[in-house]
Formats: structure tokens, sequence, C-alpha cells
């Protein structure tokens, strides 16, 4: 009965508290569920924020990585190569008499280098041995000066050489670097073209040495058949020496 009497007596004073509380007054509840739920929340859209900052970062880097694969190099050797090609060109265009022309050395393999029969006279003779020698005589002398040409050449290339490695290892993008080895590809290709010339000049000048030697033994071979010819050839005559 006594605890009967005490929850009654609770119920009336909490009756009477709550008619005497004014309307607006409400109670705050406060729900750990909820809150924590919240936080996850805010944490999941802060991380999501942070992973588009740090993808605009990566697009950022990547344009402008992609600018600098862009970019010319800014040294080219395209005009310092093309005149040592030039120069070389020249020396060889200056060749003299037989130079690198088919027509002219079919022309001169049917004239002053055909062989020597018996209805030329001497002095053609004469004047195929000394064309065939002259010929020779420049043929040396271009090969020299062809020589000399592609060695004041290398003074080029050293420099060339050493901007375009420095180029290349200075590239700040894959076109850069690209450009720099096309580059030093074509000097490569200059240098070549240099060793060729030489040796297509020294050729020339030892084909027609050896061009020279075949005709003349053959005039020698003709000469020595005329000077043993019977009645034609060497007439013994009486020669006075001293007076």
């Amino acid at each position: 009965m006594r605890h009967l009497g005490l929850l009654a007596a609770a119920g009336t004073i909490a009756l009477t508290l709550g008619v005497a509380m004014p309307a607006r007054a409400q109670w705050i509840v406060f729900d750990p569920n909820n809150y924590v739920q919240n936080v996850l929340i805010a944490a999941r859209e802060l991380q999501q924020i942070n992973n588009q900052i740090t993808s605009l970062q990566n697009e950022a880097h990547m344009l402008i990585n992609q600018t600098k694969n862009l970019a010319n190099l800014p040294y080219s050797s395209l005009q310092p190569l093309q005149s040592s090609i030039q120069r070389t060109q020249q020396l060889l265009a200056q060749a003299q008499r037989i130079a690198y022309d088919v027509q002219q050395i079919d022309r001169a393999f049917s004239t002053s280098y055909a062989p020597a029969s018996g209805s030329q006279s001497y002095q053609l003779l004469i004047s195929n041995a000394q064309s065939r020698w002259q010929n020779t005589y420049t043929a040396t002398q271009d090969a020299l000066r062809v020589q000399a040409g592609i060695v004041g050449n290398l003074d080029t290339n050293r420099i060339q050489t050493s901007a375009l490695v420095t180029s290349s290892q200075g590239a700040s993008g894959a076109l850069q670097a690209m450009q720099a080895g096309n580059q030093i590809l074509a000097l490569n290709a200059q240098q070549l073209a240099d060793l060729t010339a030489v040796m297509t000049a020294q050729a020339r000048a030892q084909s027609l040495e050896a061009a020279q030697r075949t005709s003349a033994q053959d005039q020698g071979r003709e000469q020595l058949r005329r000077f043993l010819k019977p009645g034609q050839g060497y007439q013994s005559q009486d020669v006075r020496m001293f007076h």
C-alpha cells in the first residue's frame, strides 16, 4: 500500500509540473547513433572533396607535362649542316677534266684511253699520253681538295655535336628530346656524306691512274711494234758527236 501511494504521488507531481510548465519549453534529446552517422557522412563528403582536389592537381600536372612534351627544341643545327654539305658538293662539282659524268667518261675512253692502233700517228699517241697524264694529275689534286674541305668541316661537326648533346640532355619534354636525336642523326648523315665524297674522289684518282698505266702499256706495245717492224722501224744513221 505504501508503494502504491508513492507512485500515485509521483504521478500527481509530474502532472502538476506538466501543467505548470510553459507551452514553448521543450526537452532536448541527444541521439548518439544519429550523431555518429552525421559525423561519418561529413567525413565521407570531406574525403570526396579532397579526392576531387587531388584529381584536379593531377590534371594540372598532366597538362603542364603535355605542354613540355609539345615544346620545340630551341636549337637547330640545320643551317650549319646544310652549309657543310654544300661546301662538299661544290668541291665535287669543281672536278677538272674527266668528272663524275657517265657520257664524259665514255667519250674519254673512246678517244684518249682507247687502245692504240697502227693507224694512229705518233703525234696523236703523244697527245693521248699527255691528256691521260693530265687527267691523273688533276684528279689527284681534286681528291686532295675534297679531303681538305672535309677536314675543314670537322670543326663545324664538333661544335654541332656538343650543342646537340647539351640540348638533348637539357630537353624538357619528349618532343625536344626527339628533335635533338633527329638532328644528331642528321649530323651523322652529313659525316657519312663527307666520307662518301672523299672516298669517291680518292677512288676517281686511283681509277684514272690505273687507266693511265693500262693505256701506257698498250701504247708502249704499239710503239715497240712499230720500232721493230721490218723496213719501217728504226733505221740506223751516222751521228756526228764531236766537232
